[in-house]
């Protein structure tokens, strides 16, 4: 499963992509290792866990993902971060884009919702562009959601 942007390849992380991911020496925290622990517990996760975010030229530049399977409401969780020297080119907003179409494409999601910090301004701006609306708003974090039928794009 690969999924193409006019810029990017997504693809969801497997022990084969390890390769890549250690001669890149890329690093953006613990989310690929901990999937693939989970992957080899559940190989049901491998769509529902992390993906990477390739740049057409062969460098991964973040990557993106689901925080499990769908939920008994048809719900996922998106979360995504990119390298700090590929963020505010649009990149981010072209994958969560692509990722969510492809979730709300599967019969079992309705929902794809996400959360942001407050002060996250970047990535709130990610979500406002794609046409995620806030669901609910504390003093600390913005959840949000997007369904199958709004116009998330």
């Amino acid at each position: 499963m690969t999924i193409e942007t006019d810029r990017l390849t997504i693809v969801p992380y497997s022990a084969q992509w390890t390769p890549l991911v250690l001669a890149q020496t890329y690093e953006n925290g613990p989310e690929l290792e901990n999937h693939l622990i989970g992957l080899a517990e559940n190989p049901a996760l491998l769509h529902w866990g992390s993906w990477l975010v390739i740049r057409k030229d062969g460098n991964i530049i973040g990557d993106i993902g689901f925080k499990g399977l769908p939920s008994a409401n048809q719900t996922v969780e998106i979360g995504y971060g990119l390298l700090d020297c590929y963020q505010n080119n649009g990149y981010a907003t072209e994958a969560v884009a692509a990722l969510v179409a492809w979730a709300l494409s599967r019969s079992n999601v309705k929902t794809v919702s996400a959360e942001t910090s407050m002060t996250n301004q970047a990535s709130i701006r990610v979500l406002e562009k794609i046409g995620f609306k806030k669901a609910t708003v504390s003093d600390t974090f913005i959840h949000w959601s997007c369904l199958q039928t709004d116009v998330c794009k």
